[in-house]
């Protein structure tokens, strides 16, 4: 990668995090300020950056279309639209819908809670797959060789005391969501949040993509949010069918 796109690159993701001055993106660049100050007068011209005042910048109009264009591209998010929002209708919590990007989870559309107490999330945002339910319901169905191979090659931060903490924790935790059909999120990413998630699938029968319900535990205990998974998996079969691939049923009312 050259080094001027590398380090616009970077000032781009700096400003994700929020508007910046240049003295501090010239930091996160790693750069003189008048490098810097190129950079962004490049990224200006075309739109990926604005400026405000004399020295204050924020993401630009032309970031955001290329996001949307992208997102759009992703067929899954329109089959979804319809039945996510049913589903976020009936029951009154978060939903998301995620997809496989590399060895992390990317939302690529998401219903909010109609609750004043909600998680924080936004579409475009990467989450871990090995403390998620979006990440275990997609990769849950891999083939084993596959499986085995992510596993022993990710990463596992432990962002909560409930997070998985090993590939062979992680590997027993798949086989357990192939068995039930869906996967379970006690905790793990974030404390005061579960969420659980079952995959959709294409007319070929490959998981391209999950939808998850997630509720923080004020608002419902495990149990609470286990009697939904029916719920949950009448909307999946529904984007499944929108897709040409069909649900299959859970093997593990016992685990509910």
């Amino acid at each position: 990668m050259s080094q001027s796109l590398e380090r616009g690159l970077t000032v781009l993701g700096a400003l994700g995090d929020g508007p910046q001055t240049l003295d501090g993106l010239a930091t996160a660049a790693g750069v003189h300020k008048s490098t810097a100050l190129r950079l962004l007068r490049t990224l200006e011209a075309n739109r990926f950056v604005r400026r405000e005042g004399a020295h204050h910048y924020r993401l630009g109009s032309a970031l955001f279309d290329l996001a949307n264009r992208a997102l759009e591209d992703v067929d899954v998010r329109d089959a979804a639209r319809g039945p996510i929002r049913e589903l976020a209708e009936n029951t009154g919590h978060t939903i998301h819908v995620a997809v496989q990007e590399g060895d992390e989870v990317v939302y690529v559309d998401k219903v909010d809670s109609r609750h004043a107490v909600r998680m924080y999330s936004r579409v475009g945002r990467h989450v871990p797959l090995h403390c998620t339910a979006v990440g275990k319901a997609l990769v849950a169905e891999c083939p084993p060789a596959v499986r085995e191979q992510l596993a022993h090659r990710i990463e596992y931060p432990r962002m909560t005391a409930s997070t998985v903490g090993s590939a062979p924790e992680f590997l027993a935790e798949l086989d357990r969501v192939r068995q039930r059909g869906f996967a379970v999120d006690r905790g793990e990413h974030e404390d005061f949040i579960h969420c659980i998630a079952a995959p959709v699938r294409d007319g070929s029968g490959e998981v391209v993509a999950a939808v998850s319900l997630s509720v923080p535990q004020v608002l419902l205990d495990i149990d609470g949010l286990l009697a939904l998974v029916d719920d949950l998996l009448r909307t999946t079969g529904q984007v499944s069918a929108e897709l040409g691939g069909r649900h299959e049923p859970t093997n593990g009312e016992e685990d509910r």
